[in-house]
């Protein structure tokens, strides 16, 4: 059985799925975090199947910079989980207040 580019289309589709469920039913924001790198992940899948299909290399070069945004996502809002959660240890994603001077 031969792997063409819609089974990793297929694959992005669901890890897509499986990230964006996760995002609107969790409202823990690691839980969260977690779910946005899953939805980007299935992203750098689709460029990277596509790039390898068109023989171009477009698309890894898309997927450095999607992981360049993941990154300086993951660094600022853990930088504010962790923050928050020093001040309230039980927050959630509903008290947005709490960012309020």
């Amino acid at each position: 059985m031969e792997l063409t580019t819609n089974w990793y289309l297929v694959l992005s589709v669901i890890v897509f799925s499986i990230g964006a469920v996760g995002l609107l039913v969790r409202r823990n924001p690691l839980v969260m975090f977690m779910s946005v790198e899953l939805m980007l992940n299935s992203v750098n899948i689709t460029f990277v199947a596509l790039g390898a299909d068109l023989n171009d290399v477009g698309g890894q070069v898309a997927v450095f910079f999607v992981l360049v945004v993941a990154a300086v996502e993951v660094v600022v809002g853990l930088a504010l989980v962790v923050a928050i959660n020093r001040r309230h240890p039980d927050a959630t994603a509903d008290d947005l207040s709490v960012l309020r001077g």
